[in-house]
């Protein structure tokens, strides 16, 4: 997608030339400047009622005498922030879906400039409206036509305007990149496909990505990340991936995806109803990737490394038993009470691997637990750590990335749930609580880390009809990388 911007005057917004006019009203004082043709428009769609300035209203008015563009639409903003702006233009976006739109411009009436976050903000709702999976669906039809997007703004606004499309534009790439991998069924998107991509990655953007294979993986003593993968055919994989944009002395920033490429929970089997989605529990893997896509795309000055453990969840007679006891990289025993309870499993020989690069930070990204779904919904990633600067950081990058998270306790009270009498701890406690007992568990893992977790069970795919893999949290953590590390 190109996405570009244009100095004009709102008087001139009607001379743009494109195939397709966008104009974003805010409040009912946002006609102010406009050519007439246009305000006219606007005015007799109000007062047929076609039209409102409420949130979530839209017109397609065609073609405006006077106005360059041949098909014109309306969308109604709720108020003139970033996150207001991305949901007027993903409505605006709908109206305009399926007519023969290449080029499309934008415009903000009622703001007296878009800025930074509102150019980043048409970028990322741009990239939603337009992705299509097809990898495993030929019918899904022709890509969109869409590939050009203008944002109109003042003179005074173009330098900060063109950072924000900058910025969004990587995301977009990033996001794509970890929706096209989580959407693609287990029998596509394997541990080994997973190092592919991986390395496919590299090869295109001068990445250094290193794949560790089973007897790499055992002769490092990582029991608990082999235990899960113990009971599946398919052989597990330890990707490990370096980006170095910044001075050797510099700490890199380390992201831990959890990557199982399909989770059947074990001998601990799942309900069938809705199991196909367990495809997705690789998408804390797949937002590494999508992270790493937007970073090499920005070529910032930061060092970045990526581990992501992945195998299958599966139950074979070679399968791991609930109350088996497995050693992990670390040396601490682990009860395994629950085989579902196998994303902790994978993460915590991952982040005990971590220490060796003697990060400023690690943050792990997983479909960890149903039970953060029930705690927070689909709206927000739960957010984990003891540090209150990391944890802030966070919250800060995921706000500023329209992809926000909430945090979470980790008092130390909560340890108490996962003490076991034949090992030096269990994988699960009892359900109440649960997302945060997991996220205590991988804390365990931690003494010598910066250290925080984002459990993105609710906020990785949508089900029903909508059923796919939305990228998240990639924008949150390109936020929080380039932050962490000083980049603007």
């Amino acid at each position: 997608m190109d996405f570009r911007n244009q100095a004009i005057t709102p008087a001139a917004v009607a001379s743009a030339q494109a195939d397709a006019l966008l104009v974003v009203t805010v409040g009912a004082k946002a006609l102010t400047g406009l050519s007439r043709n246009l305000v006219q428009a606007i005015e007799a769609a109000v007062k047929q009622g076609d039209f409102a300035y409420k949130a979530g209203r839209c017109l397609y008015a065609g073609r405006i005498g006077g106005v360059k563009a041949p098909r014109v639409a309306f969308a109604a903003a709720a108020d003139a922030s970033p996150k207001a702006f991305k949901t007027a233009l993903t409505h605006g976006l709908g109206v305009l879906k399926g007519l023969g739109v290449k080029h499309l411009a934008v415009a903000v009436a009622g703001l007296d400039a878009p800025v930074e976050a509102h150019a980043e903000a048409l970028a990322t709702a741009v990239g939603d409206a337009v992705y299509l999976y097809r990898h495993t669906k030929p019918s899904a039809g022709p890509a969109p036509r869409l590939a050009r997007v203008t944002l109109l703004s003042s003179k005074a606004a173009s330098a900060a305007v063109v950072r924000g499309l900058r910025r969004g534009s990587a995301i977009v790439a990033g996001v794509t990149l970890a929706r096209e991998i989580a959407n693609r069924p287990g029998n596509h998107c394997t541990p080994t496909n997973l190092a592919e991509q991986a390395q496919e990655l590299a090869r295109t953007a001068g990445l250094k990505v290193e794949v560790l294979a089973r007897k790499d993986i055992e002769k490092l003593g990582m029991g608990s990340f082999l235990a899960v993968a113990q009971g599946s055919e398919e052989p597990p994989r330890f990707i490990v991936l370096r980006y170095s944009g910044a001075g050797a002395d510099d700490a890199p920033v380390v992201l831990v995806g959890k990557g199982i490429t399909f989770d059947s929970g074990g001998i601990s089997l799942k309900p069938g109803a809705e199991m196909d989605e367990m495809k997705f529990d690789m998408g804390g893997a797949a937002s590494v990737l999508g992270t790493f896509r937007a970073i090499l795309q920005l070529k910032a000055k930061v060092n970045l490394v990526g581990l992501i453990p992945t195998c299958e969840n599966l139950p074979s007679g070679r399968a791991v038993k609930p109350g088996d006891v497995v050693t992990s990289l670390s040396g601490q025993t682990i009860e395994i009470l629950n085989t579902d309870a196998e994303g902790r499993l994978i993460l915590c020989d991952a982040l005990t691997y971590a220490e060796r690069f003697k990060p400023k930070a690690v943050v792990d990204i997983a479909t960890l637990t149903g039970a953060c779904v029930i705690a927070l919904g689909h709206h927000r990633s739960g957010l984990f750590s003891p540090d209150d600067g990391l944890a802030d950081a966070l919250q800060r990058a995921g706000d500023a990335a329209l992809d926000p998270c909430w945090r979470m306790p980790v008092d130390a009270e909560y340890d108490e749930a996962l003490k076991s009498n034949f090992a030096d701890m269990a994988n699960i406690g009892p359900r109440a609580g649960g997302s945060i007992t997991a996220a205590m568990f991988l804390k365990r893992f931690t003494a010598k880390l910066n250290w925080a977790h984002l459990d993105i069970a609710g906020t990785a795919w949508k089900s029903g009809a909508q059923k796919g893999a939305t990228g998240r949290p990639v924008g949150l953590l390109t936020h929080f990388v380039l932050g962490y590390a000083g980049q603007p």
